[in-house]
């Protein structure tokens, strides 16, 4: 006979339960969980484990079997959303214009420009320049950018 307040149905649609909400909480953990409810719920009603602490015991180690063992197998078949973007940040700011705000140099000598609407020190070749100039990045150099002045236009 089959009690449906006892341990088995309880199991069994806890498992059922968490199986639907994969649909509304993707990922591809929640299922697992609930398949472990499910197989906890078989071995009580098959007879194998008795008990609350032995069938929590049970679930917990077969949840980590199950997502260990078959969670990278379902994310190859099912696959998700990827995105790759480049994280090679001097390959997309290299050759780019900037505006100087605080004059660069002499020497050494850090100014500030203005790029991707926020402010950055840059450092440049020795010379000087000016507030308003254009210039090119280089590259990054820790935490400031190397410019050089932009070759005027010809006409």
């Amino acid at each position: 006979m089959f009690d449906l307040a006892g341990p088995v149905s309880i199991w069994a649609l806890v498992g059922v339960i968490l199986m639907a909400a994969e649909l509304i909480i993707p990922g591809g953990i929640v299922i697992f969980l609930g398949g472990a409810c499910l197989i906890v719920a078989g071995a009580l009603q098959l007879g194998f484990i008795s008990g609350w602490m032995v069938a929590m015991t049970t679930w917990f180690i077969t949840s980590i079997v199950l997502l260990l063992s078959f969670r990278n197998v379902t994310q190859k078949i099912v696959g998700g959303d990827v995105s790759k973007a480049n994280t090679e940040e001097d390959m997309e700011i290299y050759g780019k214009n900037a505006k100087v705000i605080e004059t660069i140099g002499p020497g050494e000598k850090t100014g500030r420009i203005e790029f991707q609407d926020t402010t950055w020190m840059a450092l440049a070749d020795g010379g000087v320049i000016e507030p308003g100039e254009t210039v090119t990045i280089i590259c990054h150099d820790n935490i400031s950018l190397v410019v050089e002045k932009t070759a005027a236009l010809a006409t």
